[in-house]
């Protein structure tokens, strides 16, 4: 991956990838803040890598990257964007893009995606992972596989909650300090990803465990 073209409809946005493209040695051949420009570029200059926003004037990223594709292209696409919201990320690996970066994390996740592409990689956040496993799996399933990934530990705490414990006296049936049975519940609330104790009581409802 030697050369590079930047699509975005911001200057400063295009400056900033430019500088951390260089830093890569990777040579930035063309730039424009167009889509329906863009596609004309990337035809004319075939670029290894094409870093494109999705959000622009006359042809929007996504878009881009569907003609793209449809018309033979190969190489690398990576997705910019101030939205990370899950359908965004989603319809951008739908239409063939290589990766997804959110501009909310000031583009210092380039250097990662570069990486993985080099690599023969895609690179996209984790939602994008919990996506394709909800497409394949009901709720219920997915909530079963969060409880088989606790610890032995964790589990037990997560028991005796749901019977209404607190944690002082976890402790002494555990045999472990408070603040280790805090830490154990902590970890467990993260995992099966639970806010609060209301949660957690229906969550162990639906799965019989109190």
């Amino acid at each position: 991956m030697q050369n590079a073209l930047i699509v975005d409809d911001h200057p400063v946005a295009r400056l900033a990838v430019r500088m951390l493209l260089e830093k890569e040695g990777i040579t930035v051949l063309a730039e424009t803040g167009d889509g329906l420009d863009a596609v004309s570029l990337i035809k004319q200059f075939k670029p290894d890598l094409v870093v494109i926003d999705i959000d622009m004037p006359s042809l929007n990223g996504i878009e881009v990257v569907q003609r793209l594709r449809k018309n033979g292209y190969q190489g690398g696409m990576l997705m910019l964007s101030g939205k990370d919201e899950e359908h965004y990320i989603k319809r951008c690996a739908s239409a063939g893009a290589d990766g997804f970066i959110s501009k909310k994390n000031q583009l210092i996740e380039l250097h990662d995606a570069i990486r993985a592409l080099r690599g023969g990689y895609g690179y996209f956040p984790r939602t994008l992972a919990r996506l394709q496993v909800a497409d394949t799996m009901s709720e219920a399933d997915i909530e079963k596989k969060k409880i088989a990934e606790l610890s032995t530990k964790e589990l037990q705490v997560l028991l005796y909650l749901a019977k209404g414990e607190k944690v002082v006296d976890i402790g002494v049936l555990m045999h472990i300090s408070d603040k280790t049975v805090s830490t154990y519940k902590s970890r467990m609330m993260q995992k099966l990803e639970l806010k609060n104790m209301m949660e957690l009581y229906d969550f162990a409802q639906r799965h019989h465990l109190e």
